[in-house]
């Protein structure tokens, strides 16, 4: 997203700041930098003369030396092994000597057999984000030249013995939709950048350009010459031209869920790889608005070395630039073993334009971005002292001026090796633009690398260029600090753990609104990863068993779609795309694609379902006739809510429903399909009766508050990745009807309720409450919010929920600026209802608010699915939210639950659904600084370990600014734009469901939990499991012809498994990759992928049989034996974007016995492994 588009406002406040602020005392102890001494910490050797004097007094004291080394040595051994491990810094020579890797496997594995810790273990960093936070007053005091910062300076001997090495890299931000969608980007600027890049490069072999986005790329490709893809492929073989990253987008990092992540580098780096040949090893993410580590874990097991970053707490940046701290190893919070370590360059400055990139002088730098000379159309300077072009007269005085900015920049990084990027936001878009930046330039690094004396040389340079060149000088030259304990990867930088949520550019603008605007959006991109995922294992399957020609034809035609899903689910992950930051009609066209591709995925699924259960016979084109199946949820267009189908059950015939369960565990629950009538009966494929409960349809509808159609809930038993299907029928039969629910309910105006045909209606008492086995709750009979929890085991949580509603001035789609606290609107309810049956009860609440018509209503549900099953101890939480029309301007809704636990303002939310990330409220940053990013889960809990867990079916923001408050934002409707460029507000509100899993725990081993503690806990087994059943919902189809129900018909299941996988083990994906290419791949080369995840799991919170488990993954898993009628063979296991098969370079510890299949995967891992499946013969 372009910074150019806000500069002009942001330039003006800092020319009134600094007025205001001159006479203030500088932050920092002195106005100038501290000196690098970069050379100081090489090792000295002694001099050749000293030599002989200390041989003689060596060989004197032979005795007195070998008894003081004795001693030394007896007195380091007995402090190393009583003392405790460390838990934070320590020094290089504390680390454990490497072992063999044949003894690394069962020590290792041994290792977590014992310890599926409740928190994490001992990990050791120099740095983690929470003690910079702790450490940071966030005074936002003028720097002078460099506003958030300081007056740099430097003595200038600084590089006499090692020579400033610059590598200026010139680049265009290419966001793939924003304030335009990604084909019109490409055809105005894209398609013309990539043209330049290649003509400008190659006319000059010291040019060098770095390219990010695959989207674009691949669209290029298409429309390229033979000519012109040639021209480019030689570029980046020669060096010249570097691909980064290699991602289909620069993907967001705090909404975006890991699968989607995965899956969006996936797409673009097997493109490249298949396409030009190349793997990318450097990551560039310049515009994401914050960073998390997930990212990091998962570009280092993709075979990535370092990382470039940008859009951090300007307080953040400030502080690790003064101690030079802005280039880390960035380590995963549990990892011990130092596998997870990937090398970070963290850009210093506001911006990644060329102003704020060569030094510290905005007004300085912004003369040498040659673009902005008259005749383009770029921006002036906003400082008023324009570029001019270089010659021989003014080529001394331009190119000291730029050296000193590259100077004073270098000296806030530890190595005289230094990265200067030269780009904007699609830039470089005319040969004439890039000659000149090319041509300017040069003249520049000729007259700097022709001068001895300035002790520097610049060139143009790619990521990688820098990344060597670095790391060369850090192997020769020791930079690490007394007491550092670094990295084994590359040595003289400190280790860092954390992540960069929330991201301030200035002031006290928090870019936290960004993690809520356009929750529709965010919803439909769950349903459309559960769903793509779902399609892709449907077809692994269909390709594994059938292997019949028909079988494989139907995936074969259906080639081009998935790869079109794929790609629409990649390029929803921008950075604003998911975060809902872009023009209403961009907003559109990523719905859209969303839509259309989600349609082609249930399109696919109702016909594998036919394959996969052997409905058609053998001789049937399955990919040209219609489906004898349909999905049970559709949507009318790309904005609109699902709604279901109605299951028409027709007198003495039946109607099939089929539930595809994707989780590789055995799925017993409730389910819910929409009948026409109530009186229905429910059979399972094997025509055993099934009990059911019927009740009303709900809507939000002020007045008119049932549908006129049935809710069908009913239990099912689905096997774990297969198939189940059961029958819904009408009319005389030995099995009992669904029995209906009984309805109570409190009306304000009686005249507004009118009870439903086939119910039983009354009104209710002075108690509100519904209860199943596990837990009884309780509500306020006056506005039908959640007011408390009792379990079976006695003790009670205390829930005071409520719906609030901040108001703003400021606010925006990526900003969050309240005016003051939120303010309840709800006044009381005018419609409760409660619903009670045998297996669902249900408490529906239409509020009265200041409006004639609600923004919300809102339904609680639970279930009584059996002894143990996950299902009984949710309790579901489902808002209707219509935040629509011109009264809701400029408020952003909130739901808060107001608990009895004493959790002093710290709560836990989950970074990308994969790891739990610890909050700390900070009374020094205001309120939307406190509020974090909520991929899926957060929870709080209290000193005596009861824990209060909301999982989430969508990305939403939260934070925890009272003492047992949690506080989740549902929606936000603003008027202004926010200053960042994107011209508009979010006015395009659509009616939005949210839908929370609520889980509350004690803790079973009495035991007092610290919440001083500063790592982050992690959920428990039972609630991993029940994020697992929120976010990959079981799939259901409906048969389109009704089925006589006087001849049974035969068992249609279909259990691919041999036994369902241990509970911490999750099914990522299994897929085939390149399903196009699976009837010419030769023998040797799997077609298959499966990508496993270890869970893990806090052991105080949850015994295994409580969420249905019978083993664990503590032990091998065999993936021989995963299936049952078909083997598996050929397993290697390969890097998560599935191109190293050599994975100690992507820093697996643990891996496969090739020759018995067994696979060993540590807590917190996610490994791949490719392998061919294949009916025996």
């Amino acid at each position: 997203m372009p910074f150019s588009y806000r500069r002009w406002t942001f330039h003006q406040q800092q020319q009134q700041q600094q007025r205001q602020k001159q006479n203030l005392n500088p932050l920092l102890p002195t106005a100038v930098a501290p000196s690098k001494s970069k050379l100081s910490s090489r090792k000295s050797t002694a001099s050749s003369g000293k030599l002989p004097k200390l041989v003689a007094f060596v060989l004197s004291n032979v005795l007195t030396i070998a008894i003081l080394f004795s001693i030394l040595f007896f007195l380091f051994t007995l402090f190393f092994f009583l003392s405790p491990t460390s838990s934070s810094s320590s020094s290089p020579s504390s680390r454990s000597p490497p072992q063999p890797r044949s003894i690394l496997r069962r020590t290792r594995a041994f290792k977590h057999r014992q310890s599926v810790n409740r928190t994490i273990s001992a990990a050791s960093f120099d740095l983690t984000t929470k003690e910079l936070y702790d450490r940071i007053e966030f005074r936002d005091l003028d720097g002078g030249p460099w506003k958030q910062g300081w007056r740099v300076t430097y003595r200038g001997d600084e590089w006499d013995e090692e020579r400033l090495k610059v590598f200026v890299v010139p680049h265009s931000h290419n966001d793939p939709g924003w304030r335009l969608t990604v084909e019109e980007y490409y055809d105005k600027q894209s398609r013309h950048i990539l043209d330049t890049i290649v003509e400008t490069l190659s006319k000059d072999s010291r040019r060098k350009f770095i390219w990010e986005e695959m989207s674009y790329l691949e669209r290029w490709w298409r429309d390229a010459s033979d000519s012109r893809r040639e021209s480019f492929s030689n570029l980046v073989k020669k060096g010249q031209l570097e691909i980064v990253s290699g991602g289909w987008v620069m993907n967001d990092e705090a909404n975006s869920h890991y699968y989607a992540i995965m899956e969006q580098m996936t797409e673009g780096n097997m493109w490249l790889n298949d396409t030009i040949g190349v793997i990318p090893k450097n990551s560039w993410s310049i515009d994401p608005f914050g960073y998390s580590p997930t990212m990091a874990y998962i570009l280092r097991r993709m075979g990535f070395e370092n990382m470039l970053i940008q859009r951090t707490h300007y307080e953040l940046k400030k502080e690790l630039a003064w101690n030079k701290n802005l280039e880390y190893v960035w380590r995963q919070i549990w990892d011990t073993e130092e596998s997870t370590d990937i090398f970070v360059h963290m850009m210093p400055f506001y911006s990644y334009d060329v102003p704020h990139t060569c030094g510290p002088e905005p007004a300085v730098c912004c003369q040498f971005d040659f673009a902005r000379m008259r005749g383009f159309t770029y921006e002036m300077c906003p400082w008023k002292i324009d570029p001019v072009e270089t010659s021989p007269e003014n080529v001394k005085g331009r190119a000291t001026l730029l050296l000193d900015q590259y100077r004073k920049k270098s000296t806030l990084y530890r190595t005289n090796t230094l990265l200067v990027p030269l780009g904007d936001d699609f830039r470089y878009v005319t040969i004439n633009e890039a000659e000149t930046q090319f041509r300017n330039y040069q003249l520049l690094f000729d007259y700097i690398n022709s001068n001895p004396s300035l002790n520097a040389e610049v060139k143009f340079g790619t990521l990688d260029d820098y990344f060597r060149v670095l790391r060369d000088e850090a192997d020769r030259i020791n930079y690490s600090r007394p007491g550092e304990r670094g990295s084994n990867a590359i040595g003289g930088f400190p280790s860092l753990a954390g992540d960069f949520f929330t991201y301030s550019d200035r002031e006290k603008d928090y870019w936290s609104g960004y993690y809520v605007s356009r929750p529709f959006f965010k919803a439909v991109d769950r349903v459309f990863e559960s769903t793509l995922r779902a399609t892709e294992m449907m077809m692994a399957l269909l390709l594994g068993y059938c292997q019949r020609a028909p079988c494989e034809k139907l995936p074969m035609g259906f080639s081009y779609k998935l790869a079109a899903a794929r790609r629409n689910l990649a390029l929803f992950q921008h950075h604003d795309g998911v975060t809902g930051t872009a023009k209403n009609h961009v907003v559109r066209d990523y719905g859209l694609r969303m839509h259309t591709s989600l349609l082609d995925l249930q399109t696919f699924m109702s016909k594998g379902i036919e394959a996969l259960l052997g409905v058609r016979h053998t001789h049937d084109k399955f990919d040209q006739s219609p489906s004898q199946f349909e999905p049970e949820q559709v949507r009318s267009k790309y904005d609109a809510l699902p709604v279901h189908k109605v299951v028409m059950a027709a007198d003495r015939a039946a109607r099939s429903v089929i539930f595809f369960n994707s989780l590789e565990q055995t799925r017993e629950e409730v389910v819910m399909v929409v009948v026409d009538r109530p009186n229905v009966k429910v059979f399972g494929s094997n025509w055993t009766c099934i009990p059911s409960q019927v009740s009303p349809e709900l809507q939000h509808d002020k007045g008119n508050y049932f549908t006129g159609r049935h809710r069908l809930h009913f239990k099912v038993s689905v096997p774990a990745m297969g198939l189940q299907t059961y029958y819904i029928s009408s009319g005389s039969s030995r099995c009992p009807s669904a029995q209906p629910a009984t309805l109570k309910y409190f009306s304000k105006s009686n005249t507004e309720f009118s009870c439903p045909a086939s119910y039983v209606c009354t009104e209710v008492g002075k108690t509100v409450e519904i209860k199943n086995a596990r837990q009884r709750l309780v509500f306020d009979a006056k506005n039908g919010f959640l007011k408390s929890i009792s379990h079976r085991n006695g003790f009670e949580n205390v829930v005071d929920e409520g719906i609030s509603m901040y108001s703003s001035s400021g606010s925006g789609a990526y900003l969050f600026k309240p005016i003051g606290s939120a303010k309840p609107i709800v006044e009381s309810s005018m419609v409760i209802l409660v619903s009670e049956g045998p297996l669902m009860q249900e408490i529906y609440s239409y509020p009265e608010t200041v409006w004639a018509s609600s923004p919300v209503s809102h339904s609680t549900r639970i279930y009584n699915s059996g002894e143990n099953t996950i299902q009984e101890f949710v309790i579901e939480r489902e808002y209707h939210v219509e935040f629509i029309g011109p009264k809701f301007d400029d408020k952003e809704l909130v739901v808060q639950f107001q608990t009895n636990i004493d959790n002093n303002r710290t709560f836990f939310s989950d970074l990308n659904g994969f790891q739990m990330s610890r909050r700390e409220y900070y009374d020094k940053i205001p309120l939307q600084g406190n509020y974090y990013p909520m991929p899926s889960l957060a929870f709080i809990q209290g000193s005596n370990g009861r824990r209060f867990s909301v999982h989430s079916r969508q990305s939403l923001g939260t934070a925890s600014h009272r003492d047992g408050l949690l506080e989740i934002m549902l929606e936000r409707r603003l008027t202004k734009d926010d200053g960042r460029g994107l011209g508009q507000g979010v006015m395009d509100n659509r009616a939005t469901n949210v839908v929370f899993h609520i889980l509350v725990e004690t803790n079973i081993s009495a035991t007092t939990v610290s919440m001083m503690n500063p790592l982050p806990l992690s959920p428990s087994l039972l609630s991993h499991c029940v994020g697992a059943h929120l976010n990959f919902p079981m799939h259901a189809f409906i048969g389109k012809k009704s089925q006589d129900i006087s001849v049974p018909p035969p068992l249609k299941s279909f259990s691919p498994l041999a036994a369902p996988l241990p509970c911490d083990l999750h099914v990522v994906s299994f897929k085939v990759p390149r399903p196009l290419r699976y009837t010419l791949s030769p023998s040797d080369d799997p077609r298959f992928v499966l990508v496993l995840r270890r869970l893990h799991w806090d052991t105080l919170y949850c015994h295994r049989d409580r969420s249905g488990c019978t083993n664990l993954a503590e032990d091998q898993v065999n993936l021989f034996n995963m299936f049952k009628g078909i083997e598996v063979s050929n397993i290697r296991p390969t890097s998560l974007n599935l191109l190293h098969d050599d994975t100690d370079a992507v820093g697996y510890t643990e891996q496969v016995d090739v020759q018995e299949g067994d696979v060993v995967i540590s807590p917190r891992e996610i490994q791949a492994y490719k392998l061919d499946i294949r009916r025996p013969q």
